[in-house]
């Protein structure tokens, strides 16, 4: 049995009582304390971990500045903070043992564009993407581009100086901040463009104002002797762009940038905007090795190129395995004879066609001139003209980062020297000497960068659960910090200080770095922001952070190394983030997008299932021994009373265990993120093994068992369907399975049934002897249609009308008896039954599969569960079988198809919305069902919808029923209100319940509207 993890990391009595007087004096925002909220935000995108006291979401600025106020009082100085966005950092930046003030979840509002002079204000917790949404119809963007834009926050772009792709054009986040609002620690607060007047006297702000602009005057000269002459100028307290040498003025704003949040909060920003270019053209160079692409850049660049980006073969080669290698292949072909082991990535863009095109022109005719003459390791070059192919190729290279930490085995790529920046024309001999002292170690690594601004991402792949290899990133990080200073560069291009913030000292050099200690006591003179973070007060005895610092991987070691393996989709794990996808139409992950709680998130769920299993461990728990005694043992009365009293109990002691049950509950288990995850973080995986442990020790909800058997109880209701309905239809009956088994909108079942209803078609009885003894050369114009419950039970007319289709191919379908799939038990972690359930319908599927004759299924979910959860609970004890979904068996038949079928072409399309499962697992289903619709000469039009909310039992859960529908409302509503819903075809029984819930329609299937278009025909 599960034993309670009672252990808690209290909140310390100073900081408790800050935040009760915080509530009482009004702050609106919310303030978690629980265990799992505070663990969500101890690590970021970095190896770092550092749990911290409690976590405030302000919604307004004043109640950050009330936050300063009472924080302000000689009570409370040793209360420290630390503003938190998107959690994307790589160097640990917003990590505090203090408070999280996470600016995403409220303040995140597009508050003013002004399209006639170009600006935009907006709230911190505004992310990339979203701006440039809103922005876009007015023909702009916010240039600075990310790899992470879809959940970096600007005030977290802001906080970093982020920059990216474009930036010798485009700049750095700072070149395009006109001004910010701070708030101060003592509560007051600063427009830095001063255009609300100057800050009262005796104010942080007044006095942050007065030192900051004395030091960048008075030290001027060493200031920009230390301060390289780079496009990735250094970020921390730029001192040497607040002065402007034109008009010899002083801007706040410059110093703010890139500060990580240790001199003020940053709530708002104005921000210039850019004319989105008109046209844009994308050159993919193709090399022999990467060493050639590294010395090939500067050629690119002196092409007067936008941007050259470039990646390794590594990351090519991770990208092929990975969903999105479907969207770039044919983009990135390989060339016959050669072997492709690095690309540079030339872009192109601007407001004139002939221009671009001219430029473009030359470059390629002085490509071709050095692939004839076989220069600079040139094998080949491909030329992108269409935004839509362009968009695709950054996709693949901004997925790089989460690439590369999918790699094999225990080292995973680590971020800690990634962003270098020297001089590009160094680049390549850097670079050079960078991968001996990486090869020295024996380690493996990957690179992709910005050449054109000589910043490159190089990640040595370390097992942080070793304790020697930990100690080798130190002195990798020292070695590196010596080779940039050999170069002329900087040890922190673009990704900020963080836990690098140690080597400071040695950069500036002691006269310099105690200026910067002056301007950090100015603004924060009781070290309270972001404490350890570029440099201290200085008046502070306190010390910086170090690369040494607590990691991850000192908590993950304290797990054993078996159990680790055994749960590595949950321990794998890197805080990438793409989870956080801030686009509605992607289906990772609906329940973070509809709570903007990071607990209800892949990388959330990974975290505590991750604490759990450490919580177990150090309690002495043989975890997968305990698996297999759920697996093997019968209940028994004594382990049932137990669970009840425990039950019982629950409110009364605390159990960790509760707290991750809390968020796994939450979870749609749409397998999203098992594709979409660069990690492939596997959450219904994991959580479907938590559920099934935890409720060794606490009894399961009612609704849980109906959900685990209704495969069986659904062949007995069919024999009385009218009579089920009819009493499923009563409001009492209603009333009372809402209140005590906590289940609403049950379906009612089709009448007539599908045996009813299939009764005078023309179907091929199931008798292996007969099928088997049908010569293997028409065996394949034979369909065995294997039933799924919910299809075959809830939405009969589907399968009915797939019978009919089959027919109507000329082929010859045959009912396979129905069979538990099993995939509700496993959503709900009767893992015991699903492995009996499994066992049994595979042995099934493989005596049907000897047939030789194709197997289809019609519900999606159903169909991929024979292949995901069947694998992982089977293994090879599977076997083999295949069961195909229709475009899956249609696709490679469709030529055969073709005779006897006129070619009618319809002129109105119809919409497709995919079931998300589908679309994620199975990425070329929608072109797949677009090409099938245009070979009968009918238009298919595929909708970017993410998850419904439904999601199987999900959406009918009455404690789910308000996500449910906001997760509808999502991407779903959206685009059926813009659709004519009659043309709107839906791949997932789910997904078609939850339509007729909301929509008072039912949709069809694909398969069913093609029946129509064909008989019409």
């Amino acid at each position: 049995m599960l034993p309670r993890l009672h252990h808690q990391s209290d909140v310390d009595p100073v900081i408790s009582q800050f935040l009760q007087e915080l509530e009482t004096y009004g702050f609106s925002g919310d303030i978690e304390t629980h265990y799992s909220s505070r663990l969500a935000v101890s690590t970021d995108n970095s190896v770092y971990q550092q749990l911290p006291q409690a976590v405030i979401h302000p919604k307004t600025t004043e109640d950050v500045a009330l936050i300063g106020q009472i924080s302000a009082k000689p009570v409370y100085e040793s209360v420290t903070f630390s503003a938190r966005g998107g959690g994307t950092g790589t160097n640990g930046q917003s990590l505090t043992k203090g408070i999280v003030v996470d600016l995403s979840r409220h303040m995140n509002k597009i508050l003013e564009i002004n399209p006639e002079e170009g600006w935009v204000r907006v709230q911190a917790g505004v992310i990339k993407d979203q701006l440039n949404d809103a922005v876009r119809p007015y023909g702009y963007f916010f240039s600075p581009d990310l790899s992470t834009s879809n959940r970096a926050t600007l005030g977290g772009m802001i906080n970093t100086d982020a920059s990216g792709q474009g930036s010798l054009k485009y700049g750095k986040t700072s070149d395009h901040v006109l001004s910010l609002q701070a708030v101060f620690v003592d509560g007051s607060i600063l427009e830095t463009d001063l255009s609300a007047g100057l800050p009262e006297s005796n104010t942080y702000a007044a006095r942050a104002l007065t030192v900051t602009e004395s030091v960048c005057r008075e030290k001027r000269t060493q200031i920009l002797e230390k301060f390289p002459p780079l496009n990735r100028f250094l970020t921390g307290y730029d001192l040497k762009n607040a002065l402007d040498n034109t008009n010899d003025t002083f801007s706040l704003t410059r110093v703010l940038c890139g500060a990580e949040g240790s001199l003020a909060f940053i709530t708002e920003a104005k921000l210039n905007l850019t004319p989105i270019p008109k046209v844009r053209m994308l050159v993919n160079v193709k090399y022999n090795s990467f060493d050639s692409a590294l010395r090939n850049a500067p050629f690119m660049v002196e092409a007067q190129a936008l941007s050259v980006e470039t990646v390794d073969s590594k990351v090519l080669n991770l990208a092929k395995q990975d969903i999105v290698w479907h969207s770039v292949k044919d983009l990135l072909s390989d060339v016959p004879g050669k072997e492709m082991l690095g690309i540079n990535m030339v872009e192109y863009a601007g407001q004139d066609l002939a221009e671009i095109e001219s430029q473009v022109a030359a470059l390629t005719a002085q490509l071709d001139q050095m692939l004839e003459n076989e220069e600079a390791g040139i094998i080949g070059y491909q030329v992108c003209q269409d935004l839509a192919s362009i968009n695709r190729i950054y996709n693949m290279r901004k997925k790089a980062v989460g690439l590369l930490g999918a790699a094999q085995g225990r080292a995973k790529p680590v971020p800690f020297a990634e962003d270098t920046c020297v001089p590009p024309e160094n680049l390549a001999d850097y670079i050079a000497e960078f991968r001996a002292l990486l090869d020295s170690k024996s380690l493996a690594y990957g690179m992709f960068g910005h050449v054109d601004a000589g910043v490159l991402h190089v990640r040595p792949a370390l097992d942080m659960c070793d304790p020697q290899q930990e100690a080798m990133m130190h002195t990798i990080s020292d070695e590196v910090v010596k080779l940039v200073a050999k170069y002329g560069g900087l040890m922190w291009g673009e990704h900020g200080k963080g836990y690098r913030s140690e080597y400071g000292p040695e950069f500036f050099g002691a006269e310099l770095f105690q200026e910067l200690r002056r301007v950090k006591g100015a603004f924060d003179p009781h070290n309270k922001m972001n404490p350890g973070k570029i440099c201290t007060p200085l008046d502070s005895d306190q010390q910086l952070v170090k690369v040494s610092d607590v990691k991850r991987g000192y908590f993950d070691r304290q797990i054993d190394v078996q159990v680790r393996d055994s749960f590595k989709q949950a321990m794998e794990c890197n805080g990438n983030g793409l989870c956080f996808n801030y686009e509605t139409s992607s289906p990772m992950c609906p329940s973070m997008k509809v709570t903007a709680d990071r607990r209800h998130s892949p990388k959330g769920r990974a975290g505590l299932v991750r604490e759990w299993l450490r919580q177990l461990t150090e309690n002495g728990v043989d975890i997968l021994d305990l698996e297999k005694q759920t697996l093997n043992s019968a209940l028994s009365v004594k382990t049932l009373i137990d669970r009840i009293r425990h039950s019982w109990n629950k409110e009364k002691e605390y159990d960790f265990s509760h707290e991750v049950y809390e968020a796994m509950n939450a979870c749609l288990a749409c397998k999203a993120c098992a594709s979409q995850c660069p990690i492939k973080v596997d959450v219904p995986s994991f959580r479907a093994r938590f559920l099934n442990l935890y409720h060794t020790r606490y009894q399961r909800p009612v609704k849980d068992y109906l959900v685990a058997n209704i495969e069986t109880m659904l062949p007995l209701m069919a024999k009385a369907p009218t009579l089920v309905n009819s009493m499923l239809s009563q409001k009492w009956v209603k009333d009372v399975t809402r209140s005590t088994v906590g289940y609403i909108d049950a379906p009612l079942l089709t009448v007539p049934t599908l045996a009813k209803r299939v009764r005078h078609k023309a179907l091929v009885p199931y008798h292996t002897e007969g099928l088997s003894q049908l010569p293997e050369s028409v065996r394949q114009d034979y369909v065995i249609i294997v039933q799924d419950p919910f299809t075959s039970y809830y939405d009969a007319d589907v399968v009915d009308d797939f019978i009919s289709l089959v027919i109507q191919l000329g082929k010859h379908p045959v009912l396979l008896p129905f069979k538990p799939n099993g995939k509700a038990q496993h959503i709900k972690g009767f893992l015991k039954q699903f492995t009996a359930t499994a066992t049994s319908t595979a042995a099934f599927l493989r005596e049907v599969a000897a047939l030789g004759i194709p197997m289809v299924g019609v519900d999606p979910a159903t169909v991929l569960c024979y292949r995901d959860e069947y694998q992982e609970v089977l293994g090879d004890k599977r076997g083999e079988f295949q069961v195909l979904s229709v475009h899956e068996w249609m696709i490679p038949r469709l030529s055969g198809f073709q005779t006897g079928l006129p070619a009618v072409s319809a002129s109105e399309p119809w919409y497709l919305f995919s079931h998300c499962t589908e679309k994620t697992k199975l990425p070329n289903s929608e072109k797949e069902w677009e090409m099938i619709f245009s070979h009968f000469g009918a238009k298919l039009e595929s909708v970017a919808v993410g998850c419904c909310g439904m999601a199987g039992t999900f959406g009918h859960e009455a404690d789910k029923f308000e996500m449910s529908k906001d997760i509808y409302g999502l991407s779903w509503k959206p685009n059926l209100e813009q659709l004519p819903t009659d043309r709107c075809l839906v791949t997932g029984y789910s997904c078609r319940s939850q339509v007729k819930r909301f929509e008072h329609l039912k949709p069809k299937h694909p398969l069913q509207a093609l029946l129509e278009h064909l008989l019409e025909s």
